[in-house]
This record gives structure tokens, C-alpha cells and sequence, in this order.
């Protein structure tokens, strides 16, 4: 069968996919790390990124997975009171897996240190300089009040960066229209293993392995 997405939408152009292709989908996978558990030590443990990625993030992918079926039902069934009822569900898991697979390309043992190029160049036009950009996403990342997110995206209509928080595992351009560029992971099971409670000291961490060249390159492609 030939798979033809199509555009829809109220507020603009959507991609939609025909009932007949959500039938022949492939399931949501766990993507592999782009390095060892161990990589990102002493700034994240091993302990850490083990249980985040193979505990948590593939909890989220197969509960999608599950609720993408039922899903598949309700479409079939003409059931609309099913589809609006898994939207929490989708909006939740989908999320998580969204979410979680920028995150482990934003990091890399590699990593810190500060941008360089065209997203230099962004971050001091929008915000003046790397320091005032990295002080306000911290902020921002600490300010998250439960369990949620700090991004820094590009706002595509304003063509500049912005800084937005998000609660839980609302994906950020689904929730806000921004593109992400780079994800920081606030909830517990990031950090209190190693952190405790203390937030902050793991946000002050992380910069160190901040993979600055994936997130050149998403902020290269989120202009086109």
C-alpha cells in the first residue's frame, strides 16, 4: 500500500496520515545511546543513564505503542469518545519518547564548553551573551515547578530563540509551536540518584556535557 500524507488543519498545514497507513505502521523502538552508560561521568552516573534510558524512556515507548493501537480501534470504530478519551495517554507517552530522544543527543562526553557559528551568533543576538543565555535556561530548568523540561527553541515565525519551560512530557513544539534545539530532562529520575534534591548543582552539571554541535546543527535545520 501506498502511504500518501496529506495537509489539513484549521491553523495551518498539518501532516495527517490516512487511517489505511496507520494500519501498516511500524512500532516506536528505543534508539540506541550515541555512547556508553558510563560516558557522561562524573557529571551524570552510569546508574543515572542506565535506568533513564533503559527503564524509563522505554517505558514510554511502549506504552505508546499500546495506545497507538487502541487508537488504530477507535479510528476504525468511528469511536470519538475512545480517540478523545487516549489523548492524555498519547500527549504523555509521545512526549516522553519525543523528549527523551533529543536528549540524549543533546549530551555527549565530548561535550561544554560554549557554541560556536551561526548559533553563537543567535544566542548573542537574542540574548546578548552565551553567559546571560545559559544563566536564563537555567532558570528557567530550575523554575519547573514538579517534574518537566527547559528548552531552548527557535521560534520559526519570529526567526529568533527562545527559552520556554514545559511541565511533565508536553513536548515543546506540539505544545508551543517552537522547534527544539536543545532539552534539559528536570524531572527526578535525571538526576536524584546522584543530585538528591538538589536541582540546581545537577543543572550547573549538565553544561559540562552539553553537545554543542547537534545543536548547531538542529538550529541550522529548524531554518529552512
Amino acid at each position: 500500500m501506498l502511504c500518501r500524507l496529506v495537509y489539513r488543519g484549521r491553523h495551518g498545514p498539518k501532516l495527517v496520515a490516512p487511517l489505511g497507513c496507520l494500519a501498516s505502521r511500524q512500532k516506536h523502538t528505543l534508539p540506541d545511546l550515541p555512547y556508553d552508560y558510563g560516558a557522561l561521568v562524573p557529571h551524570i552516573s552510569a546508574e543515572i543513564m542506565q535506568l533513564h534510558h533503559s527503564k524509563h524512556h522505554a517505558t514510554y515507548v511502549n506504552n505508546l505503542n499500546v495506545t497507538e493501537e487502541k487508537y488504530k480501534e477507535a479510528l476504525a470504530k468511528g469511536d470519538v469518545t475512545a480517540q478523545v478519551s487516549l489523548q492524555p495517554a498519547l500527549k504523555f507517552n509521545g512526549g516522553g519518547h519525543i523528549n527523551h530522544s533529543i536528549f540524549w543527543t543533546n549530551l555527549s562526553p565530548n561535550g561544554g564548553g560554549e557554541p560556536k557559528g551561526e548559533l553563537m551568533d543567535a544566542i548573542k543576538r537574542d540574548f546578548g551573551s552565551f553567559a546571560n543565555f545559559k544563566e536564563k535556561l537555567t532558570a528557567a530548568s530550575v523554575g519547573v515547578q514538579g517534574s518537566g523540561w527547559g528548552w531552548l527553541g527557535f521560534n520559526k515565525e519570529q526567526g529568533r530563540l527562545q527559552i520556554a519551560a514545559c511541565s511533565n512530557q508536553d513536548p515543546l513544539q506540539g505544545t508551543t509551536g517552537l522547534v527544539p534545539l536543545l532539552g534539559i530532562d528536570v524531572w527526578e529520575h535525571a538526576y536524584y540518584l546522584q543530585y538528591k534534591n538538589v536541582r540546581p548543582d545537577y543543572l550547573k552539571a549538565i553544561w559540562n556535557v552539553i553537545n554543542w554541535e547537534n545543536v548547531s546543527s538542529r538550529y541550522v535545520v529548524s531554518k529552512s
